[in-house]
């Protein structure tokens, strides 16, 4: 009998693979995407220093349903706006080891949209 691997097991083999070439420097941050079956996440990272630069995410919207596309597109421009203020115009897309479909995307295009370059 053939036992299917977790699908969040897989997705972290994917991220960690993604990561041993993507890294957010001072210039160009990293642009991470993190989503749960209720909620979306986004955030960017300095590598070099290990800091968080700015973070978004349904919770912090208080959207109703933030694990939707809807909820998604807020969390985008919301980081972008954010990103903005602190003077970052271009940034390292991480998808997190997510396809980049759904809601990933959806936070990809409103960010796009609102000001950031990647």
């Amino acid at each position: 009998m053939i036992k299917k691997e977790a699908s969040n097991v897989a997705r972290q083999r994917r991220h960690a693979r993604v990561r041993k070439n993507i890294s957010g420097t001072n210039e160009i941050p990293r642009l991470n995407v993190f989503r749960s079956n209720k909620e979306i996440f986004a955030q960017i990272i300095n590598d070099e220093t290990g800091t968080t630069l700015v973070s978004s995410s349904s919770v912090e919207l208080k959207i109703k349903n933030g694990g939707n596309i809807e909820g998604a597109k807020l969390v985008g421009a919301d980081i972008a706006k954010k990103a903005n203020k602190v003077k970052i115009k271009k940034v390292i897309f991480d998808r997190g080891g997510y396809l980049y479909h759904g809601r990933v995307a959806a936070l990809a295009e409103a960010a796009r949209t609102a000001g950031l370059e990647f």
